[in-house]
């Protein structure tokens, strides 16, 4: 009801602006904090060419199987060929999990040049770059970490088509365990990838055209070489780094990490992890500018 209805007795009221200044400085009103959104993707998405040139991951989108238990299937594909590298059933939905699976399909697969998520986590945070603790372990794997846009998921389409297929078949109805979803997704992962053919394929079957990585998971990560220009410092367990005067703010997923500083000229320096430029540092003002064309080998 308004206040002139509700109080016709009163002659004038102040502006509403006038009263909610009021009731802010009376402490009424509670100011609404906006949550940060995960920085889009600074990288341009790669062209798909040939097998292992781009995976596709994403958890598929949690169920209830039949006793109740919570499902989080974490799928991989192979952008080319459509291949389904895996669709694992995992307890937890976090980072450690996550590259476990990762590690495994690493290993019996190889290494695609990029991989392509969503913003959400594990994948993303709202880090410099929205790197997360896994991305930046891609990184130092020479993977590159390409998310789709927000609301956007038609830019990861194929594996969208193949979550719906997945579901069809597998999830309704959903299978009475845990044991027993992972068993029906194993099946279908294997018919899927060896006995469909698929039209976009002409017919072929991705198993067909999907031939492992020749690049290789490293028994152990290589240090991160920079060139000879470029300052290295070390992120510190409060998420900073220090170039000349200035503190720069990464993140926890950078914590322990080793970042490169190039100064490319009198007044902006670039930003770099690994081969991946983060952002510029602006040396007049000490803030950190977005870096709208990215560039990913500072030899080239």
């Amino acid at each position: 009801m308004a206040l002139k209805e509700k109080y016709p007795r009163a002659k004038s009221w102040p502006a509403p602006s006038t009263i909610g200044d009021i009731l802010k400085r009376k402490g009424f009103v509670r100011k609404i904090r906006r949550r940060k959104k995960t920085p889009e993707s600074l990288f341009p998405f790669s062209d798909v060419k040939l097998p292992n040139d781009v995976w596709c991951a994403d958890f598929k989108g949690h169920f209830t199987v039949g006793n109740g238990k919570r499902c989080d299937p974490l799928t991989i594909t192979d952008a080319h060929s459509r291949f389904l590298l895996g669709c694992q059933i995992l307890k937890k939905t976090d980072g450690e999990s996550t590259r476990r699976v990762f590690e495994r399909v690493f290993k019996e697969y190889g290494m695609p040049l990029a991989i392509k998520t969503d913003n959400g986590s594990p994948f993303a945070s709202r880090a410099i770059g929205g790197l997360s603790k896994l991305s930046v372990w891609w990184l130092k794997l020479g993977i590159r970490p390409e998310r789709i846009q927000p609301g956007k998921p038609q830019q990861n389409g194929r594996h969208e088509r193949m979550h719906r297929t997945l579901k069809q078949e597998t999830a309704l109805p959903a299978r009475s365990s845990l044991k027993e979803q992972q068993e029906a997704f194993d099946r279908f992962r294997s018919e899927y990838n060896l006995e469909r053919p698929h039209e976009a394929l002409e017919y072929k079957t991705p198993g067909k055209i999907y031939m492992p990585s020749e690049r290789i998971f490293p028994l152990r990560i290589p240090e991160i070489a920079y060139a000879t220009n470029i300052v290295v410092e070390t992120v510190l367990d409060n998420g900073t780094a220090k170039y000349g005067p200035f503190r720069i703010f990464f993140g926890s997923p950078l914590i322990g990490e080793r970042v490169g500083f190039e100064e490319v000229s009198e007044r902006l320096c670039k930003i770099y992890f690994t081969n991946a430029v983060l952002g510029m540092l602006d040396l007049f003002t000490g803030k950190v500018l977005k870096y709208e064309t990215p560039v990913y080998n500072y030899n080239e």
